[in-house]
């Protein structure tokens, strides 16, 4: 018996002890479990509280505030804890208020360092995607004001404006959605699918780049009285090129408030910091100007000051009736399609060995160079083989650059905010060969076979001129950046206007009115 007594003593020892041991093992493990989980606790309630963001939803805030888990969790961490006591309290032994102070102090510094995370941004996202298109949601440089505090002397942030289709009096059937209806078997199309784009600002315009048509005093001299109006009456920032800041700071020391830039890497950021581009010369000013944006392109008004232009409606005298009325807004806009061309190399090994994709605003041309021999290219779209080119060559082109070098070779003549690329041949040697327009979401292929007698030359909207040997192809597909120009009437208007004044399309005498007499 007293065997057995002390058997039983033993029994009772070791599971007391095996209790506490287990006690102590599960409050180890909570204790590493629960500053995960309160977190989630103290999160939720302050978006209860509207004062933080929940990034798991209402299961996590549930399953920490289950009374079964509480009821355990102060089992196993001893006592049932006084009213008022947060799970965060047991774990650190703190009071409720300096829980909280160290969670504030936290989720301080995490939305500091979070730039975008914005109740304001988000509700001006859901009111753009509701009413148009917005130009924070691509020209926006995601800096938060504080950011923009700390650098020095920063030009104040860029406008903000919303695109919108414009519609010619309320009853214009303009006003019909795009919509594609499948009611009852039957396909519908309501609307138009291409509309005049209205820019209306939404806050004022602070900063202008000025870009100039070099060797012209002409220019020249408008560009300095432009600058002075811009600065003394529009209160505005200027950008200029380095070559136009020389030429103007050696005029006067009037001009030491432009603005200018210094290497490639300042380029690249310019669209983050101008809201408008105006650009003082012909087309090629234009596609100058295109060309130094390799993303977003702000809007551009283009004055007409070469010999022939497409693209400038406006007139340098009334500059600044025209500018006001650009800066007041909303304005009509064109939005002009670029290709994007990308040279790859059959010497190439890997995908880092390909060479930097250009923008083209007009067309990317590929022909026979100085060979006496004939371009022979073999053309795909999207992977469907097209035709192989025999002759001079091949444009590939926008329809903004319809009326350029594709008109000359037979193209026709497209609006240019018509989706398409032009596929024009030229000097074919085949009579039936004749141009195409296809549509914007095709991927162009043109590749020199290795039979070819000679290679092949590609330019970008007449520069930058390649060689293609065989093997080499060039891949063209409709750029995501447009170029928005703006208009003096309406796209419709401003073109037919050009092809008018400036190709005399169909000018011809009047036909009399007065038949062939009768014998």
């Amino acid at each position: 018996m007293a065997i057995a007594l002390s058997g039983n003593n033993i029994c009772e020892m070791l599971q007391s002890w095996w209790t506490q041991t287990c006690i102590y093992k599960a409050r180890g493990m909570i204790r590493l479990m629960l500053p995960c989980l309160v977190c989630w606790e103290e999160q939720n309630r302050r978006v209860s509280e509207g004062t933080g963001f929940n990034l798991l939803g209402n299961c996590n805030r549930g399953f920490v505030q289950h009374s079964a888990f509480e009821e355990i969790v102060r089992m196993f961490l001893g006592g049932s804890g006084t009213e008022g006591t947060t799970l965060m309290d047991c774990i650190t032994g703190k009071s409720p208020g300096e829980c909280n102070g160290d969670i504030d102090a936290q989720q301080a510094e995490s939305l500091t360092n979070q730039p975008m995370l914005r109740n304001e941004t988000n509700e001006q996202s859901e009111y753009c995607s509701r009413n148009g298109l917005c130009s924070h949601e691509i020209l926006h440089d995601g800096e938060t004001g504080s950011q923009a505090k700390a650098v020095p002397n920063r030009i104040m942030r860029k406008a903000s404006f919303k695109l919108s289709w414009w519609c010619k009096g309320d009853n214009s059937d303009q006003h019909k959605h795009d919509i594609v209806s499948f009611e009852r078997g039957n396909i519908t199309a309501a609307g138009r699918s291409s509309k005049q784009i209205s820019l209306k600002w939404e806050s004022k315009p602070q900063t202008v780049l000025i870009m100039t048509k070099p060797n012209s005093t002409s220019v020249r001299i408008l560009c300095a009285e432009m600058v002075r109006w811009l600065n003394d009456h529009k209160k505005l920032n200027i950008y200029v090129e380095p070559r136009v800041m020389g030429e103007l700071l050696s005029e006067s020391s009037y001009f030491n408030f432009l603005h200018t830039w210094k290497d490639e890497k300042e380029i690249m950021s310019l669209h983050t910091k101008v809201d408008l581009v105006v650009t003082l010369g012909g087309d090629g000013t234009v596609l100058w100007a295109a060309s130094m944006f390799k993303g977003p392109v702000p809007p551009i008004v283009p004055f007409s000051l070469g010999s022939l232009g497409f693209m400038t409606p406006f007139y340098s005298e009334n500059y600044r009736d025209c500018l006001d009325s650009v800066l007041r807004g909303p304005i009509s806009i064109t939005l002009r399609h670029r290709l994007q061309c990308h040279v790859i190399r059959d010497a190439a090994k890997n995908e880092y060995e390909m060479e930097e994709p250009v923008l083209v605003l007009n067309e990317v041309t590929i022909d026979r160079g100085i060979s006496s021999f004939l371009t022979n290219l073999e053309c795909y779209c999207d992977n469907s083989f097209v035709t192989c080119v025999q002759g001079d060559g091949l444009i590939l082109s926008t329809t903004s650059g319809s009326t350029a070098y594709s008109l000359a070779a037979g193209g026709s003549m497209v609006h240019p905010q018509v989706p398409g690329i032009l596929f024009t041949p030229i000097c074919p040697h085949s009579l039936s060969f004749r141009p195409l327009i296809l549509p914007e979401h095709v991927t162009i292929r043109v590749q020199v076979p290795f039979n070819s007698r000679s290679p092949a030359w590609v330019s970008f909207d007449g520069k930058d001129r390649k060689q293609l040997t065989a093997g080499d192809a060039l891949v063209c597909s409709m750029a995501p950046w447009p170029v928005p120009t703006a208009c003096q009437i309406d796209s419709t208007n401003d073109f037919l206007r050009s092809i008018h004044d400036g190709l005399h399309w169909n000018l011809r005498k009047t036909q009399s009115f007065d038949g062939p007499r009768d014998l």
